[in-house]
């Protein structure tokens, strides 16, 4: 009756340690990203560490660009004469587009900003391209080199010709400074998620013959 023992918190004050726990967790990881990104874009300028090769590196950012991989698929499309070639290109298309809406939603709606010592000088832009997550280039990357990889006869050396072209372009994205290396890497996981997608919902003669109609 004399002592007073400290009474346990009731269990809903308990419940609050975590979430702080966590948005400190999730803060630090964040600033963490930030300042390695600002410090690996080094091409982000031509004042840069690096600024002397950063028209290569604009080289290979068209190259993973989305532009050129729609109008190279589409031409392949319209001059190919094989029904196997057309329907590996057709499905090259249908990945190319759903991972073009898919980006832009998931942009639309995170709404990053640009790592604020990115250059706003790219290569064919629309609205959604001023938010930064995740990375379109990755996820192209990613989703063309697993699409490559699967449906075309390579050799060794080129095979890994493709997977390093699917690094550099995702490496590049954080040394311009168009992107965080979260935005990146996240951008790696969709595509190469993105894929399965594709994979099994695979347009064919069977599923789509109206598409295939056409062509």
């Amino acid at each position: 009756p004399g002592s007073s023992a400290a009474a346990p918190l009731p269990e809903e004050d308990c419940m609050k340690l975590n979430p702080s726990f966590l948005g400190i967790a999730l803060s630090s990881l964040l600033a963490i990203d930030l300042w390695a990104s600002k410090r690996l874009g080094v091409c982000a300028g031509e004042g840069s560490a690096w600024g002397s090769a950063r028209p290569l590196m604009k080289v290979i950012e068209i190259s993973g660009h989305g532009v050129p991989w729609l109008l190279g698929t589409f031409y392949g499309l319209c001059q190919s004469d094989s029904s196997a070639a057309r329907e590996v290109l057709l499905n090259l298309l249908f990945a190319l587009l759903l991972d073009l809406v898919l980006v832009a939603v998931v942009k639309g709606l995170v709404k990053r900003p640009r790592p604020t010592h990115n250059k706003m000088d790219m290569f064919v832009t629309i609205s959604v391209d001023k938010y930064s997550f995740p990375s379109g280039h990755a996820t192209r990357a990613a989703l063309v080199c697993r699409f490559i990889l699967r449906h075309l006869v390579l050799a060794v050396p080129l095979r890994v010709l493709v997977v390093l072209w699917a690094l550099i372009v995702s490496i590049s994205r954080v040394m311009l400074g168009r992107h965080n290396m979260t935005d990146v890497l996240f951008g790696l996981l969709l595509g190469y998620a993105l894929y399965s997608v594709v994979e099994h919902c695979w347009l064919s003669p069977l599923s789509a013959p109206a598409l295939f109609a056409l062509w």
